[in-house]
């Protein structure tokens, strides 16, 4: 009697594949195998088929079978730009205010809060000042009673300014000395009539405009937190937001303003907020 063949010894049943040469029936090769063992490798087949078709339809081939693909990475670039331009308004912000002390500086206006900037080399943040406590009135009238200055040649701060080349801004003869006591923030300079008056570093010109109590006034930025200031000119040649090129022609000396006794040129010089002697750093 026929035995009767079941599932179990039909997946179980051996195999033998044999490869002949056509030509003379050579046996070249024989392979083994279970309808068990093929289906098995042909399953772990489709596995590792599905696996990597998966893998490379979310990276390598998104954009050809993710229809938000797209999508995505417009909404990536649209939140970085949307933080850029954040970024940049609050910079512009941080300037503006800056720029804008300047100016109260530059034409005497002390009306409203006082207040004061300071600058770093990555930004210029403004920063009201806080009321000095009563404690403190006894060290600020010995401090404004000292011979120190803002800054001085043996600050360390100084020599990021020595190390800088600057121009002399005009020719002429110093007769004002660069005084914190008796708030004179830069030196007075007498030259001829109509003498140039020259930038004496590159920069961006943040303040051109006519003042009261200093006739024509021009204010430069410079790198490293730097502001140049020329006062009393009889014509200013350049305006805000013009570039100016070291030693370029930015003014004509002149005698505007108040408490001006002739032609000359008031210079000043600031560093993060400072006055500092320009005497120190230019040979007039």
């Amino acid at each position: 009697m026929k035995s009767r063949k079941t599932l179990s010894n039909w997946l179980t049943n051996r195999y033998l594949l044999i490869l002949r040469n056509e030509e003379n029936f050579a046996e070249k090769t024989t392979i083994s195998f279970t309808y068990a063992k093929l289906i098995l490798i042909t399953f772990l087949l489709l596995i590792v088929m599905m696996i990597g078709s998966l893998y490379l339809s979310s990276t390598l081939m998104a954009q050809w079978f993710d229809p938000r693909h797209e999508l995505i990475v417009m909404d990536r670039h649209l939140v970085d730009l949307v933080e850029k331009v954040d970024s940049l308004e609050n910079q512009m912000r941080i300037k503006d205010q800056f720029i804008s002390n300047i100016q109260r500086v530059l034409i005497g206006d002390v009306s409203g809060d006082d207040s004061v900037f300071y600058s770093n080399a990555s930004n210029s943040v403004n920063k009201a000042i806080e009321p000095i406590p009563a404690i403190d009135s006894q060290f600020r009238k010995e401090f404004e009673e000292s011979e120190l200055t803002f800054l001085t040649v043996s600050n360390p701060i100084s020599h990021e300014l020595e190390q800088q080349y600057f121009y002399s801004p005009i020719d002429g003869i110093v007769t004002t000395e660069f005084n914190i006591k008796e708030e004179h923030y830069g030196i007075d300079i007498v030259s001829n009539s109509n003498e140039p008056v020259k930038s004496v570093a590159e920069g961006t010109v943040i303040f051109s405009d006519w003042t009261q109590e200093s006739g024509n006034v021009m204010a430069i930025q410079h790198r490293g937190n730097i502001i140049s200031v020329y006062k009393h000119n009889s014509a200013l040649l350049k305006k805000v937001g013009n570039f100016v090129n070291s030693g370029q022609v930015i003014a004509i000396i002149g005698n505007t303003g108040e408490f001006t006794t002739g032609p000359h040129l008031h210079f000043e010089m600031w560093f993060n907020g400072n006055p500092v002697d320009p005497e120190e750093f230019i040979s007039f």
